[in-house]
């Protein structure tokens, strides 16, 4: 028997584009240093890689949003998130029992530094608690 799951496409595009900009933020003017000193990258593949065009790299980016934030809508919904508040915990929930452990696997496997691993599983962090609360008043 299949659940049936209300899910608002407006609010999941919403908190697409939610996401977008948080990690513009979040890897420009909040972490970005940090996190291309982590990386190794040199300012000479940062100019290529814009000259480039960064337009495919967004569109995936995008479209891994709008899954995310579909499954999102689906937790949010199964959990009978309500209020703000109810949805960023399912936010949290789901990034602790998802994101944070498997991130936590790629820094201990691939020799990654903690700080790496701080600011992209923050990243999640903030993107899945806001968008949850979203999702939850929004549907």
């Amino acid at each position: 028997m299949a659940i049936i799951v209300s899910i608002n496409y407006w609010a999941v595009l919403v908190c697409s584009i939610v996401s977008i900009v948080l990690g513009s933020l979040w890897y420009g003017p909040l972490f970005g240093k940090p996190w291309i000193k982590i990386m190794g990258f040199k300012k000479s593949s940062m100019d290529a890689a814009k000259k480039k065009g960064m337009a495919a790299s967004y569109f995936t980016a995008f479209v891994s949003s709008f899954v995310m934030n579909y499954i999102l809508a689906h937790f949010v919904d199964y959990t009978e998130s309500a209020t703000w508040l109810m949805g960023m915990q399912t936010g949290f929930w789901i990034w602790l029992g998802f994101l944070a452990t498997t991130m936590i696997g790629i820094m201990l496997w691939e020799g990654r530094p903690f700080k790496l691993y701080a600011i992209n599983a923050g990243h999640y962090l903030v993107a899945l608690v806001i968008n949850g609360g979203i999702l939850a008043i929004w549907a």
